[in-house]
């Protein structure tokens, strides 16, 4: 037997046990350095060794108010306006991946304060 409780589509009960839907909020928003391709900031859906698929992400293509990526992941940009950080794709495969930080919730709004950079 099937059920459903309430208006709270992401539990189901089957044959009495209750499963809840996965969201990606349980994703852990993170830098990546790569070797050659940059550095970005998304969602890590999954990791293959040096290949990483990041949800959501954003390339930083160059930031200030920050004196590392690791002051950017704990802190943010103290100067979101000087940052250039280009439009958000909603996926993207990196190759060769050298350095993943975990992102605080304070950088991580930080960082999409920043408005989209393009030419």
């Amino acid at each position: 037997m099937i059920t459903t409780k309430g208006k709270n589509m992401n539990e189901i009960t089957i044959n009495g046990d209750v499963y809840i839907k996965k969201n990606d909020d349980s994703l852990k928003y993170v830098i990546i350095r790569t070797y050659s391709a940059g550095v970005f900031a998304g969602y890590l859906e999954s990791r293959n060794g040096q290949e990483v698929v990041l949800k959501n992400a954003r390339r930083l293509w160059c930031w200030s108010g920050a004196a590392s990526l690791s002051q950017l992941a704990m802190e943010g940009t103290k100067n979101p306006e000087d940052c250039k950080f280009p439009c958000e794709v909603s996926k993207v495969e990196l190759l060769q991946c050298i350095e993943i930080l975990e992102v605080a919730d304070v950088a991580k709004k930080s960082i999409e304060m920043v408005p989209v950079w393009k030419q």
